[in-house]
């Protein structure tokens, strides 16, 4: 990749000094990945936060198959917990939990907590970083997609996102990550408009419109390209200090525990008054290849110590939300990369592997369930063998956004791109209530391009507003391809139209992108047949 493209591609860091409780707080822009997922809460002031556990989960160590048992003290005898220290759940003797997650198991004794066995897609990736963008994207293992699974969302909903925001309509950021670590998932159509802010100088320089001259070099349009970004951020800084700050009294939560510290500071902008609508918070660790339990006591150890924090942080949050008045709005849901092998390797650890359970949080959740049924383990387990899939990642993607937030069920298969099922994760109860903010979130902002007839079946003619001077208007796939370029010279400022002429192209959706200096703008359109 070229410097300028990766400049480009990457998500801006900006340094600040630490924000909330020592954590830096990203604001995210027009990724496609978070903006989207807080596009369809128009219509409801419900809020997802998404605990991420890097790594890849042992989801055979978390949720254990007690009808398995024999089975698999035969496949993991080195790091098998004792069958009498796995945590019963209500309405079921077969299946339990690490005892180190005795928060969790109360949640799902409780009602708010459903547990999704064999989750994963066909044919998975076993690396990091492939695995991840998966999940990031809800792409086909085979498919590399440039934006993300709720990205494909961003322009039914905030349509002329990022030019003219904050606005009156929407001032706070469209989502949040609470950490440090910035992931490619964010990854717009054009840019990545992620920005991480960890610096203190650039902060004031940004706050006090300090910006130095950029370089008479070819890089020089990308530094200023970042520091307008950095600007932008700055805007939201006002409003999530002012939320904080609304907050003065909370719940308990563990200390030393870094994913609670993160769930804390969600609950606090959630109460304060923030509009954004989805929190990423992140617990790493889980690559367990050696060492996973204490040699003396299998219940204890490694993934023991990260079971527990992500038990502990869960239930803290949980109750802290219902202590704060906001637990019926929000829902949560925990997903790693990948699951592990179902045989222990001689390391005392797991390897990578496929499938594993995903927990969906909340008091809507139609919790106290299982979906699905525990992994069949053979008597004959070798080092290859792996969980098998039960259910597709993209269908909890796809009832979150249908009965939590509240997708339109015609704009399913355009998001996924596929028709994924329903699996009834939410209590029926839990129903959308109009509002008319989505009439105005679809003006909000400035429209500087637009295509009509959208839908259309063989053209349709773009309109698109330039301030002047170098102007590009291309066509994109869902795959991040150009596959035309209708506009790249110089203009006056003013506005145009052009002709697309979509004869030859397949049915399905495409990308309208603008590009005129800072100002960048993608409109999603489909074309039928």
């Amino acid at each position: 990749m070229k410097r300028r493209d990766f400049i480009r591609n990457a998500a801006p860091v900006i340094a600040a000094p630490a924000l909330l409780n020592g954590f830096s707080v990203k604001a995210f822009g027009a990724s496609p990945f978070l903006d989207a997922l807080t596009a369809a809460t128009a219509n409801t002031d419900h809020v997802v936060v998404m605990v991420q556990m890097s790594g890849g989960n042992d989801g055979l160590n978390m949720v254990i198959p007690l009808d398995q048992y024999a089975n698999l003290a035969n496949a993991r005898s080195n790091i098998l917990i004792p069958s009498s220290q796995v945590l019963k759940l209500n309405g079921t003797n077969a299946t339990g939990l690490h005892p180190s997650m005795g928060g969790l198991q109360s949640m799902y004794n409780n009602g708010k907590l459903k547990i999704v066995q064999g989750v994963s897609y066909p044919s998975p990736s076993f690396s990091h970083f492939r695995a991840t963008d998966i999940w990031n994207t809800a792409s086909d293992s085979s498919q590399t997609l440039n934006t993300g699974w709720l990205g494909r969302y961003l322009g039914t909903e905030y349509p002329n996102f990022p030019v003219g925001y904050p606005n009156v309509t929407m001032p706070d950021p469209l989502a949040i990550q609470i950490g440090s670590s910035v992931t490619p998932a964010f990854m717009g159509p054009a840019v990545n408009m992620g920005m991480a802010i960890s610096n203190p100088q650039s902060f004031y320089n940004i706050v006090n419109n300090v910006q130095d001259p950029e370089p008479a070099t070819p890089a020089g349009k990308e530094l200023a390209y970042i520091r307008t970004v950095a600007k932008q951020t700055s805007l939201y800084l006002s409003g999530i200090k002012a939320a904080a700050s609304n907050v003065t009294t909370q719940g308990a939560y563990p200390t030393g525990n870094g994913l609670a510290s993160q769930l804390k500071i969600v609950a606090q902008l959630i109460k304060g008054g923030l509009k954004t609508r989805l929190y990423i918070v992140t617990i790493g660790g889980f690559d367990t290849h050696s060492a996973q339990v204490d040699p003396t006591d299998s219940s204890k150890g490694y993934h023991a110590n990260l079971m527990l924090q992500l038990s502990d942080a869960i239930k803290a949050f949980t109750d802290d939300c219902q202590g704060l008045g906001i637990g019926d709005r929000v829902v949560g849901m925990t997903f790693s990369e990948f699951g592990r092998r179902i045989k222990s390797n001689a390391s005392g650890g797991t390897d990578h592997g496929s499938a594993a359970p995903v927990f969906v949080f909340g008091n809507k959740v139609d919790g106290g369930k299982l979906v699905g049924v525990n992994p069949t383990i053979s008597a004959t387990v070798s080092v290859n063998d792996n969980v098998p899939m039960q259910y597709d990642f993209r269908s909890i993607y796809a009832t979150l956004l249908q009965h939590w937030l509240c997708v339109a069920p015609h704009d399913l298969n355009t998001i996924m791109l596929k028709n994924f099922q329903d699996l009834g994760l939410i209590q029926s109860s839990a129903s959308c209530m109009p509002t008319g903010i989505h009439e105005a979130n679809q003006k909000a902002g400035i429209n500087i391009i637009s295509n009509y007839p959208n839908p259309f079946v063989s053209s349709t003619t773009i309109t698109f507003t330039t301030e002047g001077g170098h102007t590009m208007v291309q066509i994109f796939d869902t795959m991040g391809r150009i596959i035309a370029t209708l506009v790249d010279t110089e203009y006056q400022a003013g506005t145009y139209n052009v002709w697309f002429d979509a004869t030859g192209f397949a049915p399905g959706n495409y990308y309208a992108r603008l590009q005129n200096g800072f100002n960048q703008q993608v409109r999603s359109m489909a074309i039928v047949r």
